[in-house]
């Protein structure tokens, strides 16, 4: 390590030890980034340097930034942060909103000060927020006025926190506006300098904090962004992933402006909204998931998304038939891709002219990809596995003794079965955990689980994915009720909507049975592999009647 620009040593202490980190792999000439490095120079003030300036960056239903512009609104936000809020660097701060400009910015601003960046769903309830605030030991945050409910719950429950700073009510934009403050040099910070925590649900409902350095925000432009996406500076990108997610803003913030290209940020991106965005905004690279892909197909009569070049898909498996029927409907080749928030994008997929349809492809330049067994030797072609990765990017848990299980002999051991042909193509066959991703949402069951054991109707429950046409997968809970209560359709409701208080509402349980018992084993260990079947046969059942 070279010498860290953070005063704060907070995430650096916090890091894994470095035999229990992955291997990294820097083989790619890109991929030689100098000592000192700062993201946000790089993917903004470079680009105003190289003659983007009056170039529209960031476009939106109420407002468009040329690149000039929201390089003086992050300069301003940033002095916020260090003159009035006392942000020194390796300080965290929690970011709160939904996708706009001001996320942006905020987000630009909390690099090139040296700070850390937290973005969080503006789903999450204030428990959810609390969590990431404890486990960062984020002293402060930078919130849209519209999610400021829950915002105000989380204080009493964040110690550490002590600076609150809401835009939208004027609050921010008023020390935003002082004289000076146009103009900020941004921190001469070192390229493995920590500048981003992404939580991402773990399996055993305990978020993790995935930490990623200054440089690796560049590593994913200059692999997969480069070599599978090949966007330019006339393309026009959009997307329904939040900003919160890596996938939303690796896709809709990094890639475009690595380029000098635009990119439409929508608040509301159901289908519908990123269909007419499409054809409004005549926007050129779209990032989604399979779910809306499916959906957008059965509305395209009359509509006009011509302007399309690119479309890309991650967070839940493509299906064949959608891929064939996108393409047979636009004539575009979906780039379907797998990443994790660990890996921070995309590491396998492959470009338009190496396309395999039901395949997720090739391993992205600068990346390496193999199927293992439990003992961690390689498998032969066509034999299911565990999907094994390295490149230059990889995981790194914020003070989590998960990491032993992630990181395997210098690989990143995903989760994810998958088995590799003859060919190299990597085809995806099921999660190896009990993670459920729905509608491109992943969703930990055991973290479902704990919220309705919570309720006092619930004596025991177990929470799996079943099937959806539609969402690929649909959480499912089994719950087992307390003698008095009764498993009917208002009880069914109840639940749901005691589920939805307490946590993000996309995590409810679509279906709820009511059972006698639950599956344990001997010692009295819930064995979800039998609910998974039980679940799946349940939903074939249906489709076939």
């Amino acid at each position: 390590m070279i010498a860290s620009a953070h005063i704060d040593t907070f995430a650096r202490d916090n890091l894994p030890p470095r035999e229990l980190q992955p291997e990294f792999v820097f083989e790619l000439p890109e991929l030689q980034y100098p000592a000192r490095l700062n993201a946000c120079v790089e993917l903004l003030d470079r680009a105003v340097e190289n003659g983007f300036r009056n170039k529209p960056c960031i476009v939106t239903p109420t407002e468009t930034l040329s690149y000039a512009e929201l390089q003086e609104r992050v300069n301003r936000i940033a002095n916020v942060l260090v003159n009035d809020l006392g942000l020194v660097p390796g300080n965290r701060v929690l970011l709160r909103s939904a996708n706009n400009a001001m996320m942006v910015a905020s987000y630009f601003a909390v690099l090139k000060a040296g700070g850390i960046v937290v973005a969080t769903m503006p789903l999450l309830r204030a428990k959810e927020i609390s969590y990431a605030i404890q486990k960062a030991k984020i002293k402060f945050a930078l919130c849209d006025a519209r999610l400021e409910d829950e915002m105000e719950k989380a204080k009493p429950l964040s110690p550490d926190l002590k600076k609150l700073a809401y835009w939208g009510k004027g609050g921010l934009e008023t020390l935003m506006a002082q004289e000076g403050y146009e103009n900020f040099a941004a921190c001469n910070t070192a390229a493995d300098d920590v500048c981003l925590i992404a939580f991402t649900s773990g399996t055993t409902g305990q978020p993790k904090g995935t930490m990623h350095f200054h440089r690796d925000l560049l590593a994913v432009c200059d692999t997969y962004g480069k070599n599978v996406l090949r966007a330019n500076a006339n393309d026009r990108f959009i997307g329904s992933p939040p900003l919160a997610f890596t996938f939303g803003v690796g896709g809709l913030v990094f890639f475009p402006m690595r380029v000098g290209a635009s990119t439409v940020l929508l608040e509301k991106s159901t289908p519908d909204d990123l269909l007419s965005a499409i054809e409004r905004h005549r926007a050129t690279v779209c990032f989604t998931a399979p779910t809306a892909y499916r959906a957008i197909l059965g509305k395209l009569e009359g509509r006009d998304i011509s302007s399309l070049r690119k479309c890309v898909s991650a967070g839940e498996a493509l299906p064949k038939a959608t891929w064939e029927a996108w393409q047979q409907a636009t004539g575009i080749k979906i780039l379907d891709g797998i990443g994790s928030t660990e890996m921070l994008h995309i590491f396998i997929g492959s470009p338009e002219e190496s396309l395999c349809a039901g395949a997720t492809g090739k391993p992205v330049p600068g990346y390496q990809a193999k199927i293992i067994d439990e003992n961690g030797n390689a498998l032969p072609p066509n034999t299911p596995g565990r999907l094994a990765v390295r490149g230059p990017t990889g995981c790194r848990y914020l003070a989590d003794e998960r990491q032993k299980k992630y990181v395997e002999d210098g690989w990143n051991i995903t989760g994810d079965t998958y088995l590799c042909d003859k060919d190299g193509y990597f085809w995806y066959q099921a999660r190896s955990d009990d993670m459920i991703i729905s509608a491109g949402y992943n969703i930990a069951g055991p973290e479902v689980e704990s919220v309705l054991l919570s309720h006092p109707a619930v004596a025991e429950c177990g929470v799996v994915g079943a099937p959806c046409p539609e969402r690929g997968q649909i959480v499912k809970a089994f719950v087992v009720l307390r003698g008095g209560f009764t498993g009917d359709a208002a009880m069914t409701k109840i639940l749901q909507e005691f589920v939805k208080a307490e946590v993000a509402p996309y995590k409810y349980p679509r279906a709820v049975e009511y059972v006698t018992s639950l599956p344990k084993t001997d010692t009295g260990k819930l064995q979800r592999f039998r609910l998974r079947e039980a679940a799946s046969a349940s939903a074939n059942t249906k489709l076939a009647s």
